[in-house]
Parts: C-alpha cells; structure tokens; sequence
C-alpha cells in the first residue's frame, strides 16, 4: 500500500479542478489518499529579492513535509488563460527553491479540466513538460473537456470519458504496485 497525496493547483474555494480531485481520489482502491488544500498555506509572490531578505517561508517547508511524506501524488492543474495558474506555479517556484529535486522518487498522476473543449489541455501539457525536471515521474494524465457537461453531483456523466478515468487509474494503481514507470 503506498501513500498518495491528492491536491490542486487552483486556489478558487469553487475550483472545479477540486471537485474532479476529489472524485478521482475517492476511487484509488487499495493505497492510502489524502486529499490537501494548500490553500491554507499562504505564500507570497516568489522574488529573488524576497528570498533573500527573509529566506524560504514557513508555509513552502510545511508543502515541501507534506509531499516527502507521500510515495505518489494526484494533481489537478487547473488552467489560466492557457497557461498553469499563477497560484500552482508560484508553489512550484518556492520549492523548488527549497529543493531543487523536491519531487525526486515521486509518482504522478496529472488531471485536469474546464469548462472548455479543451479540459485545460495547456496547463496539463505544461506541467507534464516541468515536473520531470524536479525529479518527478509523470505516470499517467488525464483531461477531462467541457466540466459543466460531463461532471455533476461528484460524478462523470459521460461513460466514454469515465472508462478513460478508470483506465489511467487502472494504470496508476498498477504501476505503483510494480514500481514501474514510463
């Protein structure tokens, strides 16, 4: 049994990327999920100058404990005008700064959506793109288009679109397991 961390890259209290986490990690069977909101841990705009008058925050170590404990992680990257949100990279900047490898040995399964045909399709190419160079594993992603029509009530509508969550599941879990990766 491995430990996954499940969080998202929005700070919205109504991020539909959220919502989708939560769905998505409520259906890993056999491992131990925790879903985190980051949210909590306030971080101010990383700056060169700032890290250098007062160092690493606080709230960049406390990420940084939470995801070394994790063997794997599930991240929803939500999408801002084509692009990762500011909120997602600004942690990405932060700890990497505290630790260039800081997802070294991590597994990750990458998802994403909007309201769009396109399910953030941008963001989630970018971000597959980046971790790596931190030393992350990008096991698995998945995007799912048009949020308000194929999600309600906590579940995926569209069957199609379901069937592909449970294959890049399926794959995930099993890869863990194996302690393969791509």
């Amino acid at each position: 049994m491995k430990k996954i961390l499940a969080f998202a890259g929005s700070n919205s209290s109504t991020s539909i990327n959220f919502q989708l986490l939560t769905h998505v990690a409520s259906r890993i069977q056999g491992h131990e999920v925790k879903v985190q909101d980051f949210t909590q841990y306030e971080l101010p705009i990383y700056s060169v100058d700032r890290e250098k008058e007062r160092g690493i925050p606080v709230s960049a170590k406390i990420i940084n404990k939470v995801i070394h404990e994790h063997e794997a992680l599930i991240i929803a990257v939500n999408e801002h005008n084509g692009n990762v949100s500011a909120y997602f990279k600004n942690i990405i900047d932060w700890l990497s700064r505290l630790d260039r490898n800081f997802l070294e040995g991590k597994k990750i399964l990458l998802i994403s959506t909007s309201p769009g045909k396109r399910g953030a399709a941008s963001a989630l190419e970018y971000t597959k793109g980046i971790l790596p160079r931190f030393g992350g594993a990008i096991i698995e992603s998945f995007s799912l288009p048009s949020f308000n029509d194929n999600f309600r009530d906590g579940k995926v509508l569209n069957e199609v679109l379901d069937m592909g969550i449970e294959d890049v599941l399926t794959t995930f879990s099993h890869q863990l397991e194996s302690g393969q990766s791509n």
